[in-house]
């Protein structure tokens, strides 16, 4: 009879902590469901264009700024890539430390986040966020939090687009 009672006692402990779980989430979904039509609408095309809009200027601005090289300092076109980036790097740079990158952050969306300005707008703001803890402590072990990510998930993807190029050589040949 001990054993009967036991076993009973847990079968209700379970139904009672399954009973909560469930209450739970129904509490979840109606409150997720309530406020739906106080939600704005994303305006996904409108997004999209800005963008695109924005993404685009930016790389009318580098190629402004590497025929702005080629013309002015000679560079050819094989060596004026790094400058450029340099370039775009600087002036994100100066962006985000006069608070106008955030801004068209903001407005654009990825079309911002995407280029390497924005790899620079990740960098910079994470400097400037934890400088008052020091240049080492502060500075230097966070400035790569947010960045990090990136460089690693760059390095390996480039790893393996170079793999699979070097296989297809080999099958080529």
């Amino acid at each position: 009879m001990d054993l009967f009672c036991k076993i009973t006692y847990s079968y209700i402990l379970h139904a009672r902590s399954e009973h909560k779980v469930a209450t739970k989430k129904k509490i979840k979904d109606d409150y997720k469901n309530s406020i739906k039509k106080y939600q704005p609408k994303p305006r996904y095309f409108i997004n999209c264009l800005k963008a695109f809009l924005v993404g685009g200027a930016i790389c009318c601005v580098g190629q402004g700024i590497q025929n702005f090289y080629m013309t002015v300092f000679h560079f050819s076109e094989k060596d004026v890539g790094n400058p450029t980036v340099a370039t775009l790097i600087l002036i994100s740079a100066l962006l985000t430390g006069f608070g106008l990158y955030d801004k068209l952050g903001q407005f654009a969306g990825a079309g911002s986040a995407v280029p390497v300005t924005g790899f620079a707008n990740s960098m910079t703001s994470a400097a400037m966020e934890y400088k008052s803890e020091g240049i080492v402590l502060g500075i230097a072990t966070n400035m790569f939090k947010l960045a990090g990510s990136v460089i690693v998930f760059g390095a390996v993807s480039a790893y393996i687009v170079g793999i699979i190029r070097y296989f297809f050589r080999l099958t080529i040949s």
